[in-house]
């Protein structure tokens, strides 16, 4: 028997994971249920992808053997606490909050609760996400893989100690922001060097996928791939010197550094 699977929460992310795992086949639109903020919203997710809805967050979690908390870290208290006496006992809850640790999910739903904490990011939009998890006290591999299996309809995932999740924030969960604001960045001059805005942006978006794609399938060190650009004499080397010149590495680590200071301490 298929498992049921909840999501209460259906903004961007939790839209992106839902229709993931529907995309891929792994669960069917009648063994999924979701609850949202608005009814408008529901009607429209159940037009989309005819799963069942409800604005009953409890109904969800009664419903479901793996539920989806895919709401704003600042409303994890409330949802938690509004579901508490709703949820099976075998049921893994999968967080995407940053900062609520499985210490804070166990004194708040109790040690017996299989809780998996997650971080996505916004690619699982495109089905390119990345996504680090770790497992409280009473999940078992078995359960683990299968919410991999899950997850891998939208995006690659990698098991963390959860002493790392909080690096996972900074590194994948908001760097495709510093990203977005690079390509920006590219398209602008390109635009000051004469090309049309929506050619700019399309050969700067596609170069970091590109390079990135590159990095993944080569193996290679960053560094090697970059000098692999650099011709002696050549444009390349003189953008890297300027580059360097700015602080470019030392401002995005100052960057990751305070998103992790920030998510530490939510």
């Amino acid at each position: 028997m298929s498992k049921k699977i909840g999501f209460i929460g259906c903004g961007n992310m939790g839209t992106a994971m839902m229709a993931g795992i529907l995309d891929s086949g792994k669960c069917e639109p009648q063994d999924m249920m979701i609850s949202c903020r608005t009814k408008e919203s529901l009607e429209k997710k159940k037009e989309t992808y005819g799963v069942q809805t409800t604005m009953d967050n409890s109904a969800v979690a009664a419903f479901a053997d793996i539920l989806f908390v895919a709401v704003k870290p600042q409303f994890y208290e409330e949802v938690l606490r509004e579901i508490k006496g709703s949820l099976k006992e075998d049921e893994i809850l999968v967080s995407i909050a940053p900062g609520k640790t499985l210490m804070w999910f166990s004194e708040l739903l109790g040690e017996k609760q299989k809780v998996i904490r997650t971080m996505p990011n916004t690619p699982c939009m495109v089905g390119a996400g990345m996504m680090g998890m770790c497992a409280g006290s009473q999940v078992s591999d078995a359960d683990m893989e299968e919410i991999r299996g899950l997850c891998s309809g939208f995006s690659e995932t990698e098991v963390v100690p959860e002493h790392l999740m909080d690096v996972v924030t900074a590194v994948s969960g908001s760097s495709p922001a510093y990203v977005f604001m690079f390509i920006e960045a590219m398209a602008d001059a390109a635009v000051a060097g004469g090309m049309p805005r929506a050619q700019a942006y399309k050969f700067a978006s596609q170069a970091v996928l590109g390079s990135a794609k590159m990095m993944l399938e080569t193996g290679k060190h960053p560094g090697e791939l970059k000098d692999m650009v650099c011709s002696p004499a050549g444009t390349t080397i003189q953008a890297v010197r300027v580059l360097e010149e700015k602080g470019m590495r030392s401002s995005v680590i100052e960057a990751m550094m305070k998103c992790l200071d920030i998510s530490r301490n939510m």
